[in-house]
């Protein structure tokens, strides 16, 4: 459609172009239906208007800006679905991922070690004097004096006390005196058998005559011997009234005190004897100690030994394995065994308390696993064993000696095996599980 101008100033409308453009005029509501004709008054186009040249009509700016942020809406919309989507699948990835590591289970583990060449074990005992006395009187009287204290170091054959016996003395010159009058008797039975035996060659006496002196002399030398001996017995029983020590030691008693009614004899033999001294020999001391009936065949008499006490924190004291018994008691299953420990300085005494330690040597050491891998159950004690492939092999176990924390096994591990810690109850052969890592090996 194209507009001619006139004259007069006034704009027509040339009939064709106008068919034209009524054909491109869009039914409007309020239209009639007839195309190109508006309702209220005709739309009037300028001829730029209705160029079909796009170069010379371009697109209205408030027409385009709409329809860009319509489109950048939907591509933004459409990235933010596809993030959601892809955030979700990858969290589904990672459940389903995490849900399987957590089905198999995770376990530590560790490797037996071979177990020591020597064996330590700590047994208590008492210290016990090597020689131990106690020192009663062997005749009655009373204690003239004593001469050694409690503490008071003792030479064999030193003198303790003296005991004040006057019956004894009485006796002993009594038995004295009559052994001197049997000793004369038997002189003149002597001298009378010897003249018997001159007048017998001479056909003076008769034969009973001579047997009767030469009896008579035979009696008089037995009542010389019997008083000899009830004189030596005498004297022997006045030797009892000296006390002296039996052998080197200190006095560790004294239950006297001068002018002491003392009564012959031993506790044993009479309720009324009385110890009067007590007698220790503490150059060496005795331990006896009872070693578990699972490690007497590696006691010898070469065993290294050595004592502590707690009144000497940190010091050791050498001993040695003197005597082993050759049985096991069976009441407690156990090796009496004596240790002797040197004392020279005398700083230790009998009676106390002290730990004795026991170095063992073992010939063919098992191995040695930590006791949080044992599993107890109603089958017997028996590990969990992990192979290369993940997967639990139980196996029974023998335990032998216990070292505290661990323990050593004699017969179901190698040294190449591991052996899960701390297993759960629930663990069963064939169970697969994953390694997280190898504990440390426990010696």
């Amino acid at each position: 459609m194209s507009a001619t101008t006139n004259h007069s100033g006034s704009m027509e409308l040339e009939p064709q172009r106008l068919e034209r453009s009524s054909a491109a005029i869009p039914l409007l509501p309020g239209n009639t239906g007839q195309p190109g004709i508006a309702s209220e008054s005709p739309r009037v186009t300028s001829h730029e208007e209705t160029s079909p040249n796009p170069a010379k009509n371009p697109p209205s700016p408030a027409k385009s800006r709409p329809g860009r942020k319509l489109l950048i809406a939907i591509l933004a919309a459409l990235i933010l679905v596809a993030c959601v989507l892809w955030q979700r699948s990858r969290t589904y990835t990672q459940l389903a991922t995490a849900t399987t590591q957590m089905a198999v289970p995770t376990v530590s583990t560790v490797q037996p070690q071979p177990g020591p060449a020597e064996a330590e074990i700590k047994l208590p005992g008492n210290l016990m004097a090597f020689s131990d006395a106690s020192i009663y009187a062997r005749t009655n009287g009373y204690l003239k004096a004593w001469y050694t204290d409690i503490g008071a170091k003792l030479t064999a054959g030193e003198l303790m006390a003296e005991i004040e016996a006057p019956d004894v003395d009485a006796q002993l010159r009594q038995s004295s005196a009559t052994l001197a009058q049997e000793r004369a008797d038997l002189e003149i039975a002597r001298l009378n058998y010897g003249r018997a035996q001159q007048l017998l060659d001479t056909k003076v006496i008769s034969q009973q005559e001579y047997d009767q002196y030469h009896t008579n002399f035979e009696a008089q030398q037995a009542a010389v011997h019997a008083g000899e001996a009830n004189v030596q017995d005498l004297t022997v029983e006045q030797g009892f009234e000296k006390i002296t020590a039996p052998f080197d030691g200190v006095v560790t008693r004294r239950n006297t005190d001068v002018g002491a009614l003392i009564n012959a004899g031993s506790s044993s033999a009479s309720s009324t004897a009385q110890e009067l001294f007590h007698v220790d020999r503490t150059d060496i001391l005795r331990v006896y100690i009872a070693v578990p009936e699972i490690y007497s065949p590696q006691v010898r008499i070469d065993t290294p030994t050595w004592l502590e006490l707690a009144e000497y924190s940190g010091v050791k004291f050498r001993g040695q394995v003197a005597d082993v018994a050759g049985a096991i008691d069976p009441t407690t299953r156990t090796l009496l065994t004596e240790v002797h420990v040197p004392n020279n300085d005398g700083r230790l005494y009998p009676g106390a308390y002290a730990t004795v330690h026991l170095i063992l040597k073992i010939n063919n050491p098992h191995s040695v696993i930590p006791i949080n891998t044992l599993i107890f159950r109603s089958e017997g004690t028996q590990v969990a064993v992990v192979d290369n492939s993940g997967i639990v092999h139980l196996k029974h176990v023998s335990v032998g000696h216990d070292l505290g924390t661990t323990l050593e096994i004699t017969d179901g591990v190698e040294n190449t095996d591991h052996l899960v810690l701390n297993p759960s109850d629930s663990l069963a052969d064939g169970t697969k599980v994953q390694v997280q890592n190898q504990a440390a090996a426990v010696h």
